[in-house]
């Protein structure tokens, strides 16, 4: 199984990619894209690269929420 998420780590990366040069890269639209590829990550259990990403995401997430609220 762990041959998948090997599989599908590059079409993650191309997705995000495409997102942020769409949307640019603080957009918090970005985080459904960001969470993804750290959650394949972490299954994989590379946690080195699933941690920063997972704050980035957490990071757009309360950008968007601050700015939601005002």
């Amino acid at each position: 199984m762990m041959g998948d998420y090997k599989k599908a780590e590059p079409y993650y990366q191309r997705a995000l990619k495409i997102r942020e040069k769409a949307l640019g890269p603080n957009n918090p639209d970005l985080v459904s894209s960001i969470g993804g590829l750290a959650d394949l990550y972490r299954l994989e259990k590379d946690y080195a690269k699933a941690e920063p990403l997972a704050e980035q995401a957490l990071h757009l997430s309360e950008k968007k929420f601050d700015r939601s609220t005002r």
